[in-house]
């Protein structure tokens, strides 16, 4: 099995979709007008039209209703992405903070109010954990 993507539905898929070019700097792969997808080296993030839940099942997926899951991003430097996305962003949950387990961490809702964190990771065991070389 191969994690591919999360998919994220909306009742504005362009609002969304241009939201999400802007924090990533990847342009969307368009399928049709409702769907679009995010391609990073490291998995999709998929944006889906309310009008596509009815071929899943009924009522299976409810557009700006998520309150459990986290998009996240890891970012070179945390900070200077909070200062570019700030005149993008809403509703700022958290400053960039540095966590207990080494990440520093920015958090705020896409319009739709999903949680998005954006972290850099700081210490070298969170730098490790990524891959990335020690910080110098």
């Amino acid at each position: 099995m191969r994690f591919v993507s999360t998919r994220i539905i909306t009742a504005d898929v362009a609002r969304l979709v241009a939201f999400y070019e802007e924090v990533t700097g990847i342009a969307a792969v368009w399928g049709n007008e409702l769907f679009a997808e995010i391609p990073t080296p490291a998995g999709t993030l998929a944006l889906g039209s309310d009008k596509t839940v009815p071929l899943f099942g009924v009522g299976s997926a409810e557009p700006a209703a998520n309150r459990s899951a986290i998009i996240e991003f890891i970012v070179d430097d945390v900070d200077a992405e909070y200062a570019r996305l700030r005149p993008y962003v809403g509703e700022v949950v958290t400053e960039p903070t540095t966590m207990p387990w080494g990440n520093r961490a920015l958090l705020f809702r896409d319009p739709d109010g999903n949680l998005v964190n954006l972290f850099t990771p700081v210490t070298e065991q969170a730098r490790a954990k990524f891959g990335l070389s020690p910080t110098r």
